[in-house]
């Protein structure tokens, strides 16, 4: 919408007159207070308002039945779980099993025998009881309060304050609220924000680590946590693009205060994005990326399918299912991967067909086409030719630490640019994904124990 209005902008400077469709309520009225504008009648609001709202609280009150039942069904840990433990924070990913196994920090949970794991509210029931068998696997449903999830879930929702609703973006505010008000994530957030409150009264930790992001619940984990005495580790896992802006202590509404206590990277690559995004320096060092300890074996041949890695947003990779099967025929045979944390339903059809198979574990393939995921970066540092693609109608952000650009296609070029990709120069891996400095992760997790030094 912000890039809307500044071509809106550029064309009431001009001398020709720029004729702009808009079906938008909220992004018309935006538009017609402009003082270069001559607008017609504005589209009917309310309907879509109303709309957004009935759909909201109906999307919350499943929520808050579904958290409900979640804190009734699960178990807590027990008395034998001393405080002052060491804990890694993390999401219920697929790769992740109760024998020792996370997706997010490998082989930690069975080299280092005094390691916990507590599961984030997004790990579903069923899940979470399969990681919990190893006896050392909790998940923060459990802590939460049956109760406060019925009685304040369903109401729970962004409230812009009076002077965010006036002014320039007043209607663009009005309307990120409408659309968010119009799902359940409020409810999703506050839960969790319950839950690990609650978590952390109650076990009192020591050490938690987790994949860090930066987001809202995180900052508020760390506030809360702080002020327990407890050490907080972000692990910077994935990657760091140039719209990762959320990453930036620029964007926290306290700077540094909401930041953990140190921040280990994956490489020095993404160190040096968050050193120019002004992170302290003395927060920050390089662990290497536990998740990407073996990036594959996959090699370029130009006869090859291409593979196609869809992103967790589910309109995007329905956009680039259908571009694909466009371009699929006698030329090219497409293998579509989707989200590991997302399945995305699709029929094959000639020239496109689902595969399970991670990109690193096939032998051979001719380009990856990617958007919104690090198997992009992958596909470059296997040497493969790679291609982000842009959907038409939203914005994706651009995954590639700075200094790696790779070719972007949407729906009308994609063939064209398929056509003259080629592999992309050398990088050395180290730049980007080290590898783990295993003694310094055993160092922060064990403290003092030099027993469990792996």
């Amino acid at each position: 919408m912000l890039a809307w209005t500044h071509l809106v902008e550029t064309w009431e400077k001009e001398s020709e007159t720029t004729l702009v469709i808009c079906d938008d309520p909220w992004v018309f009225r935006h538009f017609a207070e402009r003082s270069g504008i001559v607008s017609g009648r504005p589209p009917s609001l309310w309907p879509t308002a109303v709309r957004l709202w009935l759909r909201g609280y109906a999307a919350r009150f499943k929520a808050a039945l579904r958290f409900c039942l979640a804190g009734l069904s699960l178990r807590r840990a027990g008395a034998e779980i001393s405080a002052g433990g060491s804990w890694l924070l993390v999401y219920g990913h697929p790769k992740s099993t109760a024998d020792g196994q996370d997706g997010y920090f490998g082989d930690f949970m069975a080299t280092m025998p005094n390691l916990l794991r507590a599961l984030h509210v997004d790990c579903p029931v069923k899940r979470a009881r399969q990681l919990g068998r190893d006896g050392r696997t909790f998940s923060l449903h459990a802590w939460g309060n049956p109760l406060f999830a019925l009685a304040k879930l369903p109401f729970s929702r962004w409230r812009p304050s009076a002077r965010h609703l006036q002014g320039e973006m007043g209607w663009l505010v009005r309307r990120a609220a409408a659309r968010e008000g119009g799902t359940g994530q409020a409810a999703a957030i506050r839960w969790q924000i319950h839950c690990q409150r609650r978590w952390l009264r109650a076990m009192q930790p020591g050490i938690v680590t987790w994949p860090w992001e930066n987001y809202a619940w995180e900052r508020d984990f760390i506030r809360r946590a702080r002020t327990l005495k407890a050490t907080t580790i972000g692990y910077q896992h994935s990657v760091i693009g140039r719209h990762m802006l959320n990453y930036s202590p620029r964007s926290n509404i306290d700077g540094a205060e909401s930041l953990p206590d140190r921040v280990i990277c994956s490489g020095p690559l993404t160190r040096d994005q968050l050193l120019a995004w002004d992170m302290p320096g003395d927060r920050l060092c390089i662990g290497g990326a536990l998740r990407f300890t073996d990036i594959g074996r996959t090699v370029f041949d130009p006869n090859a399918p291409v593979f196609v890695a869809l992103p967790s947003d589910g309109p995007t990779a329905a956009e680039m299912i259908e571009t694909v099967r466009k371009a699929a025929g006698n030329k090219r045979r497409f293998l579509v991967k989707d989200h590991p944390m997302t399945p995305f339903a699709f029929e094959n059809s000639d020239g496109v067909e689902g595969t399970r198979i991670p990109l690193g574990e096939h032998d051979r393939l001719s380009a990856v086409i990617f958007a919104m995921t690090t198997v992009g970066l992958e596909a470059v540092l296997l040497g493969l030719p790679t291609m982000r693609f842009r959907p038409a109608g939203t914005f994706v952000i651009d995954i590639l630490p700075k200094g790696i650009t790779v070719p972007v296609a949407g729906q009308d070029d994609l063939e064209d640019v398929l056509e003259g990709l080629s592999p992309p120069p050398a990088i050395d891996r180290e730049t980007v994904l080290a590898k783990p400095d295993r003694a310094l992760w055993a160092r922060i997790l064990n403290p003092g124990d030099s027993a469990h030094a792996v």
